[in-house]
């Protein structure tokens, strides 16, 4: 991706979530996709797709069953 696009997803990112911890770099292995990092640590992907001229990006993010909070966590209610 351009270092165009980075800078408007990042900044895209940061105005959503109201705050500056995204950072975003251009992936080793792929030319249409970037890493997505929240306060220094990895989070997810953005991939870009390109349809006949329409520019969409779509961000995933995997959630780690070992991250989550345990069940029987009270304040989960």
């Amino acid at each position: 991706m351009t270092p165009t696009e980075i800078l408007r997803i990042r900044k895209y990112l940061n105005n959503k979530f109201g705050n500056n911890n995204f950072t975003l770099e251009n992936s080793q292995t792929k030319d249409d996709s970037m890493e997505v990092h929240y306060d220094g640590e990895f989070i997810g992907m953005i991939y870009k797709d390109d349809d006949e001229g329409d520019i969409s990006y779509a961000f995933q993010m995997a959630i780690l069953e070992m991250d989550l909070p345990s069940a029987a966590d009270a304040s989960l209610i």
